[in-house]
C-alpha cells in the first residue's frame, strides 16, 4: 500500500517521466523452479540456452555465490547470455548484489539499458524495509524511461534478516512492481542467531517428544523409550510470508535447500512450502528442477478430485456429498485454485498437459 505521505491515486503512476505504467495486478506466471546460474562460469553459462523451456525461471546470479573478483565478469556474462538467447517461455530473472555493496548500482545501470527488454524480474537480497524497495523502484523507473522500455521490470525481495521479516507487510506493499518474496534461510538464521548451520530444512534438535509411558508402579517413565518428531525451523516464517504475499496479491517462494544429495528431504521441504501456499522454490542444481516441477504441480489425483467437486457444485452454492465427504462453497474455492494452476502449468509443460488431459479422457 502507499506510504502515509503518498496519495493513493498516485501509487500506480510512473515514478519517472516516460517510464512504463505500473501494473495494477501482478499476473501469475508458472515459476515452480527458479534455477540459479553463475554467468561468470563459462561451463555453466554454455548450458543456459539448452535449458530454456525445461525450467520455468532461469536466474543469472550476481550476488553471494559469485566471488568478488568475478562480479564484473558475471554482470557482463549475463548481458552477453541474455542478448544471445531467446528465453520464451522461460522467464529471465537476475539477483543483483545487496544494496549496501559497491556493485548493486552498477548492476542496475548496466543491466536495464542492455537487457531490460528481456529481464522479467530483479531479485533484491537482504531487503530490510520498504525504503529498499522504494530506492530500487525509483531507479528502475528512471532507467526504463531512458532505455525506452515499454513494460516495467518487477521486483522480488529476499527475506534474509529479522528486520525484513518484521517489516514484511510494508515490503510487500511498497511498490506496484513487487512480484514476490523468497525465504533466505541461511542469512536469516545468522541474523536471528539461530543455532543451525543448515541451509533450509528441518533440524534433528528441533523436535517434540512423545509423553512418557508409565512404569509398573504407575509413575511416568521419563528415561524410557519415547518417540521424537523432527520439526520445521521455518514453518512460522513461511506461513507469515504466505499471508503477507496473499494480502498484497504477490507470490511467495521457498528459497534454497542446501543439501543437494538429500533429494528425499529436499522434496519433503518443497512439499511443505507448496502445501502452505508457496508457488515455487529455488534450484541450486539441475536435479532439484525435477523435484520442484513435480512438487509444485498439483498431482493427477488432486486434479481429478478437484474437477469432480467443480462439476458437482454447479453454481457454487449449497453442499454436496462426494465419497462420504461434504463439499461446499469453501471446498469449491480450494478446488478452483488447483484447477486454475493445473491449466496454467499445462500451457507450458507438455508432459504435464498429457497427464491432465488423460483425466478428461477417462472422465468422458
Amino acid at each position: 500500500m502507499p506510504a502515509a505521505s503518498q496519495s493513493a491515486k498516485d501509487f500506480f503512476r510512473p515514478l519517472a517521466v516516460g517510464a512504463p505504467t505500473p501494473l495494477t495486478e501482478i499476473p501469475f506466471r508458472p515459476s515452480r523452479a527458479i534455477h540459479f546460474f553463475d554467468p561468470s562460469n563459462a561451463k555453466m553459462a554454455a548450458k543456459v540456452p539448452a535449458m530454456v523451456g525445461t525450467v520455468d525461471v532461469l536466474l543469472g546470479n550476481l550476488e553471494d555465490a559469485v566471488k568478488a573478483d568475478n562480479k564484473l565478469a558475471a554482470r557482463q556474462g549475463l548481458v552477453e547470455i541474455a542478448q544471445a538467447t531467446e528465453f520464451a517461455p522461460t522467464q529471465l530473472w537476475t539477483r543483483i548484489n545487496s544494496l549496501d555493496s559497491p556493485w548493486a548500482l552498477d548492476d542496475l545501470t548496466t543491466l536495464v539499458p542492455a537487457i531490460g527488454d528481456k529481464l522479467d524480474v530483479i531479485m533484491v537480497p537482504k531487503v530490510q524495509g520498504a525504503e529498499d524497495i522504494h530506492y530500487v523502484d525509483r531507479l528502475l523507473a528512471q532507467l526504463e524511461a531512458k532505455a525506452g522500455l515499454t513494460r516495467p521490470i518487477l521486483i522480488h525481495a529476499i527475506l534474509e534478516t529479522a528486520r525484513g521479516v518484521a517489516n514484511i507487510e510494508e515490503i510487500c506493499g511498497a511498490s506496484p512492481r513487487m512480484q514476490g518474496l523468497s525465504l533466505g534461510p541461511a542469512d536469516l538464521a545468522a541474523d536471528r542467531r539461530m543455532k543451525t548451520t543448515r541451509v533450509g530444512g528441518g533440524h534433528p534438535g528441533y523436535l517434540v517428544r512423545q509423553d512418557p509411558t508409565k512404569n509398573s508402579e504407575g509413575d511416568p517413565d521419563i528415561l524410557g523409550e519415547r518417540t521424537t518428531y523432527q520439526q520445521d525451523l521455518w514453518h512460522y516464517t513461511i506461513a507469515r510470508m504466505v499471508d503477507a504475499c496473499a494480502m498484497h496479491g504477490i507470490y511467495p517462494y521457498y528459497g534454497p535447500f542446501g543439501d543437494i544429495a538429500d533429494t528425499v528431504a529436499c522434496e519433503d521441504q518443497f512439499r511443505n512450502a507448496f502445501l502452505l501456499g508457496c508457488v515455487g522454490t529455488w534450484s541450486l542444481h539441475p536435479k532439484q528442477i525435477a523435484i520442484a516441477n513435480k512438487v509444485f504441480s498439483p498431482s493427477v489425483e488432486d486434479i481429478t478430485h478437484a474437477r469432480r467437486v467443480v462439476a458437482a457444485m454447479g453454481d457454487g452454492t449449497g453442499a454436496v456429498m462426494l465419497d462420504g465427504k461434504m463439499e461446499d462453497d469453501a471446498s469449491l474455492k480450494q478446488c478452483l485454485v488447483m484447477v486454475e494452476l493445473a491449466e496454467q502449468l499445462a500451457a507450458i509443460d507438455p508432459e504435464l498437459k498429457q497427464q491432465y488431459d488423460a483425466i478428461e479422457t477417462e472422465e468422458s
